[in-house]
């Protein structure tokens, strides 16, 4: 069955991305439009692996703070950025503080390049 109601969000999506922001469920809800079940359901799943919760990312901040400063740029793929704030304390807590605040901003920016790396996968298998 296709679902093709622009107006409100694919069923599909909802039963498998539960658990994401409102701001990540429109992005890919328009991303995916036309898309069939079956190939709804194999990018929720591929995209589920890749995903970071905005939540971790901000207890992964906070633990810098406390801990190893950096942690959560590795986690998020930043290995420059990770090794940086990694030898310099966070850049002197202040970048720690500066992502801890901005944390879903990261997890947006990072979970949006998931999204298009998703697609782009999807549509290498296609072919």
């Amino acid at each position: 069955m296709e679902y093709n109601n622009s107006n409100s969000v694919n069923p599909v999506l909802l039963k498998h991305l539960y658990d994401v922001t409102p701001e990540e469920l429109i992005t890919i809800n328009s991303r995916t439009q036309g898309f069939g079940d079956d190939e709804l359901t194999h990018f929720c799943m591929i995209y589920r692996s890749k995903r970071k919760d905005p939540q971790t990312i901000l207890l992964l901040c906070l633990l810098g703070l406390v801990c190893v400063s950096g942690i959560h740029r590795f986690v998020m793929g930043q290995v420059g950025m990770g090794i940086l704030y990694f030898f310099t304390g966070g850049l002197c807590l202040i970048g720690t503080i500066v992502d801890a605040i901005n944390h879903k901003d990261l997890a947006m920016e990072y979970n949006g390049k998931m999204i298009a790396e998703t697609l782009s996968m999807l549509n290498m298998i296609k072919r």
